[in-house]
């Protein structure tokens, strides 16, 4: 599933522009402008490193990933062997913290499920879940300059002797103080009904101010159009 969106140089994972906007478009439905080709901070989707982690390295019962550095079309990522705590980099710097325990799975048809499922959940966050969320507090982020940085993701599994799962979305947060807020997207992972595991997404936002609904509506068909077209 992942082969088409990236490519090895030697001992390293490279990943293009063309290659890091098609999975952010065709798998998560994430239509962020960061993940335009032709943007001019190009960002790889953090989506993507987590699913390249699980295609290396298999599921296990606990797992957590640390976002610290943006990937770029420049970047050489070296993914080293796997422990339970290990690093992305590249050329010295940390792009991703891996930090996992329990029995590892590395069936095919449960990676795939997980991560079709999760990008899914990740990508279409915004503008159909932030956006009301922070709307609750009577705030919304900036339309001009849209900054809401992938922080970290968890995710604990139960059971992993399993060969799909299910996603559904839980109960979101988000607190804020001046400018600066948190947004946790928390979700379930079920197997034909039954609850298996649980999950986070941590997001960090800035440039936060009051609530316009006038603007907010303009911020949702901009993005609905770029979504049409694109």
């Amino acid at each position: 599933m992942l082969s088409r969106f990236y490519q090895e140089q030697g001992e390293h994972v490279v990943i293009t522009r063309e290659q890091g906007s098609q999975f952010a478009k065709q798998i998560a439905d994430d239509f962020n402008p960061l993940h335009d080709v032709d943007a001019k901070k190009f960002c790889v989707p953090g989506d993507l490193l987590f699913a390249l982690v699980l295609q290396r390295y298999g599921i296990s019962d606990n797992m957590h990933f640390s976002f610290l550095g943006m990937v770029d079309e420049t970047s050489q990522l070296n993914f080293p062997q796997g422990n339970e705590e290990f690093d992305i980099t590249s050329n010295d710097k940390v792009m991703m913290s891996v930090k996992r325990d329990g029995d590892a799975n590395l069936c095919p048809s449960l990676i795939e499920s997980l991560t079709k499922k999760y990008v899914e959940f990740s990508g279409t966050a915004f503008p159909h879940v932030i956006i009301p969320l922070m709307a609750q507090q009577n705030v919304m982020i900036n339309p001009a300059r849209p900054m809401v940085i992938y922080e970290s993701m968890a995710i604990h599994l139960d059971d992993t002797n399993l060969e799909a799962v299910e996603l559904e979305s839980d109960t979101p947060e988000f607190s804020y103080e001046g400018k600066r807020g948190k947004i946790i997207l928390r979700f379930k992972l079920l197997n034909g009904g039954k609850l298996v595991g649980r999950g986070e997404k941590h997001m960090l936002v800035s440039g936060i101010r009051p609530y316009c609904q006038e603007t907010v509506d303009d911020l949702i068909a901009y993005y609905n159009n770029r979504k049409a077209t694109l």
